[in-house]
């Protein structure tokens, strides 16, 4: 099912970001039993890879929100009405500027584990492949 952009908001969202309902993206879920998960090393590899072009959009998207945080907070007009629209406004922007924050945070902390799993994996392959040499 594919969702719907209303209004000048979401005219905006998607002049910015582009239409990201037009196609499915991969999901990325959780682990099995005690939230752990097995992969060999190449699956390990690309997911690392996956999620690093994940927080190069999300960097990518905090640059564009930074452009916004810095725009002239200029109101429609000099009335109160306006002028609690471009407070509104500022307001929403530096809510959107957290929430891209957050991601940042996770998505390099999440990079961060996945790699120390990959250099435990590597080193625990090694050991291994020496245990059955003859």
């Amino acid at each position: 099912m594919r969702g719907v952009i209303i209004g000048e908001a979401g005219q905006a969202a998607q002049a910015l970001w582009g239409d990201v309902l037009a196609t499915s993206g991969r999901v990325y879920g959780g682990g099995g039993k005690g939230g752990q998960f097995k992969m060999d090393p190449d699956e390990l590899s690309s997911v690392i890879s996956q999620w690093e072009d994940v927080l190069d959009k999300i960097v990518e998207d905090g640059n564009k929100i930074q452009s916004l945080v810095y725009a002239p907070k200029l109101a429609p007009g000099e009335d109160a009405v306006s002028g609690s629209y471009a407070s509104t406004t500022s307001d929403s922007i530096a809510a959107l500027q957290r929430q891209n924050d957050s991601m940042r945070k996770y998505a390099q902390e999440y990079i961060k584990k996945l790699k120390a799993a990959q250099t435990k994996t590597v080193a625990t392959d090694q050991d291994m492949s020496g245990t059955f040499k003859a």
